[in-house]
């Protein structure tokens, strides 16, 4: 009965007004691909439901994915913060009393 229903009314689009493709190609918000999106008013009601299907079933893939940790992430990739206080490598050595500058001329 239910399919029976639906052919009266038009599938409305799973837009989530997200609009960024992945890496893989699919939208962020809805999951849909590029070609899904672009046609999807050419589509059949029947076609509308296959294509929502398969974003469902996308959208359970990517939130079955386990999530990177925190060391596996590319640390060089990430931009650090100017909140962040600096490593203890990286602190220059303000205190000219150890520099030697006898060598040095004007």
């Amino acid at each position: 009965m239910q399919d029976f229903q639906l052919d009266f009314f038009d599938v409305p689009s799973p837009c989530r007004g997200v609009c960024k493709s992945d890496n893989r190609g699919y939208c962020q918000g809805c999951f849909r691909t590029r070609d899904e999106r672009f046609n999807w008013k050419e589509l059949n009601n029947q076609e509308k439901q296959k294509v929502i299907k398969l974003c469902l079933q996308r959208e359970k893939r990517k939130l079955a994915q386990p999530k990177p940790k925190k060391e596996e992430l590319d640390i060089k990739a990430i931009q650090p913060s100017l909140l962040d206080p600096k490593p203890a490598d990286q602190i220059i050595d303000t205190d000219l009393c150890h520099t030697d500058f006898d060598d040095f001329e004007l």
